[in-house]
């Protein structure tokens, strides 16, 4: 047996397993554990790269609701799930977290297939109350017998908060009066810094004089204390001290409202937990006031406070970048779009909370006037996008492939069918690497291309993106919509300035025989590899780029189709895409019924979890071998170069 006085030196969080492990600890206990837990995560972070701020900010909140709930019979959703790194820690997966976002390894976000302290999966944000909400109704209605469910906790940062659905699921739980608790962890950051009427709203809440002068504040406060905790009645004095205890739009929706309050301060944590715990009986939130990156300097002193980072030194906290001498597809686009803005003043932006990634914050910087961040509100900002077309403005939606699935009923009938000339800028198109499905963009091409009206480009390189940029601009006629991949181009040179393409017209990259293959998006590289690699085997297969999905280059379809014995197309997008659009010109036209032989590469009808974007394309067969390998299948050569 282990005597008490030798305990301070053995690590609290080497005797945390799993959260049943922290029931035994004392309050200082508690408040160590909270000063390893963030030490773990920097030390973490820094092998595997990953979300770092968002995580140190919630450090002290995320052991006190594992001190003080029952995690998991009682659900803890953490909305966007990037700052769950501690929770994995506490939760039993500290022997795996420098596997995080690798192949193979702890996803960079929470999944149900995880762990069974991940009750909902997340990853974009905003869907936590409506989850917990699920939850508490799913408890009532006597759903999960053979489990139980017990409390529903739904942690929810200021950012998310700016989003609709946050609003729509606070004002159906304050109808229901369901007991749950939403903690509004408000960092006053998102990924970008937060904007608004709510966020101007939640500072005036904690920067007002308090609601209630102490002596009535405090007597309410030790009454709400079940007797254990009554001797905390000088602590509590302080915490009510800054607290606004009425009249709030949250209690307004039907929630109870208590804050808002230090989410650094254990002793706080603790006592407010414990209380709302022992006593709520509808729907309560706790708005607990954090700093993001809190703990580590170099994250407190970045401009996105240590949000998303590359592999890092723990002692300097700089990061252990590759350098590329391409540029990236996402400072291509924003450097093209300056250039036009520069002699177009109806030319203007749009992006949901993502100026920086989606390269915005240069034309911010330049035009101010004519760049707007919505939020994370991609619906509003579809439709504000629209407003402005129909008002005579030129505007770029700019929003990563995977957020503009959000705002998709507000494309289809705020854009496509008023023919409103909205120009969408589409990054992260493909595979994205470590951060794995739910930030792939698998499926823009498919569920864009099949609206009327709609024209749908892929940038094959980043030339080819500048060109694109230009066509975008220069097309007004109805709704239009290019994608790029993230990360650094392929290096061929950049045009000086763009020139629109011709609506609907591919090109051809070289002349070949016998199998012809039709690109469309950023693996022409790849294809390009699997012609040498093929042409050793005397084999020259013709490659064409189709830039556009929609409209069709029907004549050059047709025209490969009849002059090759058959004809593969590629793509970076799911099935329904590009390749489904060819395949049906093709049968209108008969072209099956002569013998072609065709065959469609695309992404495979799975999720593919994280892993490099090198290891997700090769599960999904669409590197250079796996191009080569299809020509041969096809062509009926394979199996003779194997025996050989």
């Amino acid at each position: 047996m282990v005597a008490m006085s030798d305990r301070p030196h053995t690590p609290v969080l080497d005797r945390v397993t799993t959260p049943a492990d922290m029931k035994g600890l004392t309050d200082a206990e508690l408040r160590q554990l909270a000063h390893e837990l963030r030490e773990e995560t920097i030390s973490a972070v820094s092998e595997t790269g990953g979300h770092l701020g968002a995580g140190l900010g919630v450090v002290e909140l995320t052991t006190a609701l594992h001190a003080v709930f029952d995690t998991p019979r009682d659900r803890l959703i953490w909305d966007v799930s990037h700052q769950s790194y501690p929770h994995k820690i506490l939760t039993g997966r500290r022997d795996r977290i420098r596997t995080l976002r690798q192949k193979g390894g702890l996803s960079g976000f929470t999944k149900r297939s995880e762990s069974p302290y991940d009750p909902f999966g997340a990853a974009h944000s905003s869907t936590s109350i409506s989850a917990a909400l699920g939850f508490a109704v799913a408890r009532d209605l006597g759903g999960a017998p053979e489990h139980g469910i017990g409390d529903c906790i739904a942690v929810i940062g200021d950012g998310s908060m700016s989003a609709g659905m946050a609003f729509e699921a606070m004002n159906n739980a304050g109808h229901l009066g369901k007991r749950m608790f939403v903690i509004l962890n408000d960092n006053e950051m998102s990924i970008a810094p937060p904007v608004g009427a709510l966020s101007s709203y939640l500072s005036r809440l904690y920067a007002g004089e308090p609601f209630q002068e102490f002596k009535a504040a405090a007597k309410g406060a030790v009454s709400l204390l079940p007797p254990p905790f009554q001797e905390g009645a000088r602590r509590a004095k302080e915490m009510i001290k800054g607290m606004t205890v009425g009249g709030t739009l949250f209690e307004e929706l039907g929630f109870s409202y208590l804050g808002p309050i230090n989410g650094h301060d254990m002793d706080q944590l603790l006592s407010v937990l414990r209380t709302v715990r022992a006593r709520a009986t509808g729907p309560m939130l706790i708005h607990v006031l954090t700093q993001k990156g809190k703990g580590y300097h170099p994250a407190e002193n970045a401009p996105d406070k240590g949000h998303a980072t590359a592999k890092f030194d723990v002692l300097t906290g700089k990061q252990k970048k590759a350098k590329s001498n391409a540029p990236s597809y996402t400072k291509v686009f924003a450097e093209s779009l300056l250039k036009h803005a520069a002699e177009d003043d109806k030319i203007c932006a749009v992006t949901a909370a993502m100026p920086d990634g989606t390269g915005l914050n240069l034309f911010a910087e330049r035009y101010p006037s004519r760049c707007f961040d919505v939020g994370i509100a991609e619906q509003h900002g579809v439709t504000f996008c629209a407003g402005l077309a129909a008002g005579g403005m030129k505007p770029f939606c700019a929003m990563y492939s995977t957020f503009l699935q959000r705002g998709y009923d507000q494309v289809v009938h705020d854009v496509a069918i008023q023919r409103l000339p909205v120009r969408f800028a589409i990054d992260r198109a493909g595979l994205v690497g470590a951060d794995g499905a739910t930030h792939a963009g698998s499926f823009d091409i498919a569920y864009l291309a099949n609206l009327p009206g709609f024209v749908v480009m892929a940038a094959a390189d980043e030339a080819e993106l500048v060109h694109m940029v230009a066509t975008a601009v220069a097309y007004d006629e109805g709704p239009s919509a290019f994608r790029f991949p993230r990360g650094e181009g392929v290096g061929v040179e950049l045009p000086e300035r763009g020139v629109p393409l011709e609506i609907g017209k591919g090109r051809m990259i070289r002349e070949g025989k016998r199998v012809a293959i039709l690109n469309f998006g950023a693996r022409l590289k790849e294809v390009e590899e699997a012609c040498e690699a093929l042409g050793a085997r005397g084999i020259t297969p013709t490659v064409a780029d189709a830039r556009f999905a929609k409209p069709l280059d029907q004549a050059l379809i047709l025209r490969l189709a009849a002059e090759h014995e058959a004809l593969i197309t590629i793509e970076e997008g799911a099935i329904g895409g590009f390749g489904s659009h060819v395949a049906h010109l093709l049968a209108e036209q008969g072209v099956f019924d002569r013998g072609l032989k065709y065959r469609s590469m695309v992404l495979p009808d799975t999720f593919i979890d994280q892993a490099s974007p090198e290891d997700m394309y090769a599960v999904a067969k669409l590197n250079a071998s796996d191009i080569e390998a299809k020509v041969l299948e096809t062509l009926g050569v394979a199996t003779l170069e194997r025996r050989a």
